[in-house]
């Protein structure tokens, strides 16, 4: 056994491997991928398998069909993933599992780096899955070696709702020695229980609801993660806190001197531990609710107040004494809890300057501006609608570019710019969707295109990475989580079998070559594409990516006239000026060649 420092997406990873976890899937997403990666750095002596699958929906299926074998399986996806996996998620509530399952949504309290605020606990008690809310990473190291025995005890799944701030904390940690993977029953064919049928559901129903109802409060009630601290009969007041909220409370009321307030800890928001929470308000009047995101925890408690007849106060963000979105801070939870207590909080803030404003930017280098450019300059003049998607090409919506009219969510550009020409057919309707996102949910909506007889142009931004969430592998890239080989899916041939016609692929940092093929596209009457294939930056340094390096380039004074342009139509932040003439940052510029195909007056060259 050894001690170290670990993240504590490493900490769930370390649990669910000491759980003896036969299989892990999952899609990456912020805050929750680092969760995969450094569980594959254990896999192999465990004897486990692992894989990032094309989405969240499929990642959850394929560990479906491992728990009814008796494996014990792992999911992981941030929260909005678990949106697509909702479908599978809500049947096996009423299916139910063999082996434990632990399905990890890694909810994004800001949002950081999300679409949405969504919150996990609602989602849990939607689906009826019980839930788990861990503190820190030493909790949800412990955690989720609980959940798997108590998935496996009653048949069901369950959530794991790490947030941000626990995903990314770190903690000083024993590393036990590593188990071999659980050794696996197998499956057993039984219609009646693995075949959904409607009948079925209606008889687990009843089943879910007895046991979420009444058995489980009770034994949440008795469980090590629910607990009451400081309990002193006749306190008058008391907060409740859960998830990393509990720790910004314990930290706050330190920071106030206040060692004699009751606390209730909740570990398990659902099914609510009810009869300890009773517990608590037989001795606190008023509470302060303190939790991330929704008000699950002040629900519940003011039901129990109604159901029970109680006259206890709860306080929090239904009652505005709580910031009602966003991500809390032991700051926010000081001030309400001083407030709450009746306490006067001297502030000796110091006045410091505005930060500078640095709103985030395509790299420099970045083949998408290069993809974004050529469909602008293409496109000049015309009516038209540039539909985006979720990935690094999100950030097409800054000026100069200005290229992403919308963004809703994984795989919408395509099926949105099928909205708009049906709407508006004299529009010229374009979508931007990455190489990854096209796996993950782009091919439905390409099928949807040809079929219902769309007129639109699919721009496949191909950087042959998962760039967003760390460069994870997908099936175009040929590599696997297991580290091995295999046969690369080609994104041109599905457009081509599903009947998009033509299929045109670009490196994009051929300007004029890029532009050709974007008019030669918007031209055709139905569906078609362009694939502009270049690779992320980031993969320059890899010894596969050697032939696209290129030195950097300079700016020729003595050519220079000052226009701008080559600022003003791109905005590569390794451009910049110098006095009157433009410069270029050697430190940031990768040699991409965009700018001085733009220079009218061609002055960038290459160093060397």
């Amino acid at each position: 056994m050894s001690k170290k420092m670990i993240m504590g997406n490493e900490a769930i990873a370390l649990g669910a491997i000491c759980a003896g976890v036969n299989v892990i899937s999952g899609y990456p997403g912020t805050p929750s991928s680092e969760i995969i990666e450094f569980a594959a750095k254990y896999i192999k002596q465990t004897g486990a398998y692992i894989e990032w699958s094309v989405n969240e929906k499929a990642a959850l299926e394929v560990a479906a069909g491992a728990s009814y074998c008796g494996a014990r399986t792992l999911v992981t996806m941030k929260q909005v993933g678990l949106n697509v996996a909702g479908d599978p998620a809500m049947c096996l509530s009423y299916v139910g599992v063999k082996g434990g399952m632990v399905i990890v949504s890694a909810d994004d309290p800001g949002p950081i780096s999300s679409q949405t605020e969504q919150d996990t606990r609602m989602y849990g008690a939607f689906s009826k899955i019980p839930v788990f809310d861990p503190s820190s990473p030493e909790e949800a190291f412990e955690m989720i070696q609980q959940a798997f025995k108590f998935s496996e005890r009653y048949n069901t799944p369950v959530l794991l709702r790490p947030t941000t701030r626990v995903d990314h904390g770190y903690a000083s940690m024993e590393i036990p020695e590593l188990p071999k993977a659980k050794k696996i029953e197998g499956f057993e064919k039984d219609t009646g229980r693995w075949v959904i049928f409607p009948r079925t559901s209606f008889l687990n129903h009843k089943r879910i609801f007895e046991r979420n109802e009444f058995i489980l409060p009770s034994e949440f009630s008795k469980s090590k993660f629910n607990f009451i601290e400081n309990k002193i009969p006749g306190s008058k007041k008391g907060i409740v806190a859960s998830g990393v909220s509990y720790c910004y409370a314990k930290e706050a009321l330190e920071i106030l001197g206040e060692k004699n307030i009751p606390v209730l800890k909740i570990g398990t928001p659902y099914p609510f531990p009810s009869d300890l929470a009773k517990s608590f308000l037989a001795d606190a009047e008023e509470v302060l609710v303190i939790e991330e995101l929704d008000t699950v925890i002040e629900n519940e408690l003011l039901k129990l107040c109604g159901k029970n007849h109680l006259e206890n106060k709860i306080h929090g963000k239904l009652t505005k004494e709580i910031p009602e979105a966003g991500e809390y801070s032991v700051e926010i939870v000081k001030q309400a809890i001083a407030k709450f207590i009746g306490l006067e909080v001297s502030e000796n803030k110091i006045e410091l300057p505005p930060l500078p404003v640095r709103p985030p930017v395509l790299c420099a280098g970045c083949p998408h501006r290069a993809s974004f450019y050529a469909v602008k300059q293409a496109m000049k003049g015309e009516k038209t609608v540039y539909c985006g998607d979720i990935g690094c090409y999100t950030l097409g919506n800054a000026k100069p570019l200005d290229m992403c009219d919308t963004c809703l969510c994984m795989g919408a550009d395509i099926t949105m710019a099928q909205g708009f020409f049906h709407a508006e057919n004299d529009r010229h309707c374009f979508s931007f969707i990455g190489d990854s996102t096209f796996f993950a949910s782009g091919i439905t909506g390409v099928v949807n295109a040809v079929y219902n007889q769309a007129r639109q142009t699919i721009c496949i931004l191909d950087n042959s990475t998962t760039a967003m969430t760390g460069h994870q592998p997908h099936p175009g890239t040929g590599v696997t989580m297991m580290g091995e080989i295999t046969e690369k899916i080609s994104i041109e041939k599905i457009l081509k079998a599903v009947g998009v016609e033509p299929v045109v692929t670009v490196n994009p940092f051929n300007l004029e070559e890029s532009i050709a093929a974007v008019k030669e596209c918007d031209s055709h009457e139905g569906v078609s594409a362009v694939i502009f294939k270049s690779p992320c930056i980031a993969l320059l340094r890899k010894e596969e990516f050697k032939e696209f390096r290129k030195p950097a380039l300079c700016v020729e004074n003595e050519k220079c006239v000052g226009c701008k342009k080559c600022i003003n139509e791109i905005g590569c932040p390794a451009l910049g000026m110098n006095g009157k003439k433009a410069r270029i940052d050697s430190s940031l510029c990768t040699g991409c060649s965009l700018c001085p195909q733009i220079c009218p007056v061609n002055a960038i060259a290459s160093k060397n």
